[in-house]
């Protein structure tokens, strides 16, 4: 199978969804992961605090980690536009690969970024028969995750943190909450299945073969 994982920013995937896409790369699958922006951003009155070359090469030690083919789209942090540009960016990519499983951001998480990639990625991936949505951050929202499909990453859960800490810059800059974060996440939505680890998703549809 040909499985792509979308991402807004480098880190996305790896917090949302890394641990499923471990195991498609240990059943022999191709896991591509496209990052839409280059995550280089500042503060509000312009101090820089993550450069797009840091960014782009944690990106590079994550995607290796999980064997994974890395893609990067190049739009700036913060102004990912919501245009038949990104769509067609996309697209091309889930039709040049032959893309039968899609993961992508939530529709309705709070990151403007997340919310445009979601939706041209679901717009792109219209004709892929398996599309899901998986969350990357803890940040309440007024609409409610609606997570139904299941997936157990127990084997892989080392292997996705080292790939979360691979991104050592934005570990520094939330003094590693995240992991203590994604570890319980995901120790409860395993305990909800009967494992040890469980990722979580939200179904926009999904063929059974």
């Amino acid at each position: 199978m040909n499985i792509l994982a979308v991402g807004a920013h480098y880190d996305d995937v790896e917090l949302g969804c890394s641990g499923t896409l471990v195991n498609h790369v240990r059943k022999g699958d191709r896991v591509t992961i496209i990052v839409v922006t280059n995550s280089a951003y500042k503060t509000p009155d312009g101090q820089p605090i993550r450069s797009a070359s840091v960014a782009h090469e944690e990106g590079q030690k994550a995607a290796s980690l999980l064997g994974a083919e890395l893609i990067c789209l190049d739009y700036d942090t913060f102004f990912v536009p919501f245009d038949e540009g990104l769509t067609k960016k996309i697209t091309s990519h889930v039709e040049k690969l032959s893309i039968d499983t899609v993961y992508c951001h939530w529709v309705h998480d709070l990151h403007r970024d997340h919310q445009y990639v979601a939706k041209s990625t679901i717009m792109a991936s219209r004709h892929v028969p398996r599309v899901l949505m998986y969350r990357s951050n803890y940040y309440d929202t007024y609409d409610v995750f609606r997570g139904s499909f299941y997936s157990d990453i127990s084997i892989a859960m080392d292997t996705k943190i080292a790939a979360i800490k691979a991104h050592q810059s934005e570990l520094e800059r939330v003094r590693h909450e995240w992991i203590k974060f994604i570890e319980r996440q995901n120790a409860n939505d395993g305990q909800k299945i009967g494992v040890k680890y469980a990722e979580c998703f939200e179904s926009i549809r999904y063929l059974l073969v």
